[in-house]
């Protein structure tokens, strides 16, 4: 399991009037950044996210192959630079786009929304191809990474205002955890570090601290991961895509409770697991 360490990239310290029963005194407070992130793919502008300027590199990975622009053996390098107006991610690929048309699809910023920027109802609701079977993992598996998962996130301890999204072996065990103040970018993020680390989507099962919508369950079954905890509700579209391409989506994952709406066979209720 990673340790957990001290915010680094992501928070900033503000002044602040602090009402105490009724009583005014001047402070300071963390808060998460969220910091316009223009992502470029060969100099070309493709889009301009709002995301915690922390793991960049990663988010670079993940997105590209989330948003189905490019696959980790097509990246030769990420390159990442602050400008005036925020952060300028470069992502130079092996066969960069002739000509000097932008891209196809250029997104403007957002944190939250899955489809600003999009011009077709088709390119709205992506349908991914099926995940493979992957691994049946133990309630108690389950929970306990979800126990783990409350300690490591140190930029959401330091400010209240982040999402996590966390990959667990099927024992349980934290292997990866990634912030920001978008879910939508904790999970690219979480992609484009196993992407690099080069683990097994299969092998395991991610977990997030946050909604499941339909761009949840679509970038975690692109990614080939095979089963989806989400701490809170899913939408029915993200079920009705869950079911579609094979993926188990967990919401409302507690210790003591969780609700499948999909291919509950990855999820087993077997003997607790000793720690």
């Amino acid at each position: 399991m990673p340790d957990p360490v001290e915010p680094g990239k992501g928070h900033a310290r503000r002044p602040i009037t602090q009402l105490l029963a009724g009583v005014a005194r001047n402070d300071t407070d963390l808060l998460a950044e969220e910091v316009p992130v223009a992502v470029h793919y060969d100099g070309q502008p493709f889009a301009v996210m709002m995301a915690s300027p922390a793991d960049l590199p990663d988010f670079a990975y993940g997105f590209s192959l989330t948003e189905g622009r490019a696959g980790p053996d097509d990246i030769v390098a990420v390159e990442e630079r602050a400008v005036l107006e925020g952060i300028l991610l470069d992502i130079c690929t092996r066969n960069p786009a002739s000509g000097d048309a932008p891209a196809e699809r250029p997104l403007p910023g957002r944190s939250g929304c899955g489809i600003c920027g999009t011009r077709l109802l088709e390119e709205v609701v992506k349908h991914p191809a099926s995940v493979a079977d992957g691994v049946a993992i133990d309630i108690a598996s389950l929970e306990f990474a979800l126990a783990a998962l409350q300690e490591l996130q140190p930029l959401n301890k330091a400010t209240g205002a982040t999402h996590a999204a966390a990959w667990a072996t099927a024992d349980g065990a934290l292997v990866v955890v990634r912030e920001d103040v978008g879910r939508h970018n904790a999970l690219d993020k979480l992609i484009g570090a196993m992407l690099r680390d080069k683990i097994d989507p299969q092998a395991g099962f991610a977990v997030v601290t946050s909604r499941a919508s339909y761009e949840m369950v679509t970038k975690a079954a692109v990614a080939g991961i095979g089963l989806l905890a989400a701490i809170s509700a899913p939408t029915a579209l993200a079920v009705d895509l869950a079911r579609d391409c094979g993926l188990t989506l967990v919401g409302f994952a507690r210790p003591g409770r969780q609700v499948v709406y999909s291919h509950p066979q990855r999820l087993q209720n077997r003997e607790p697991l000793s720690r």
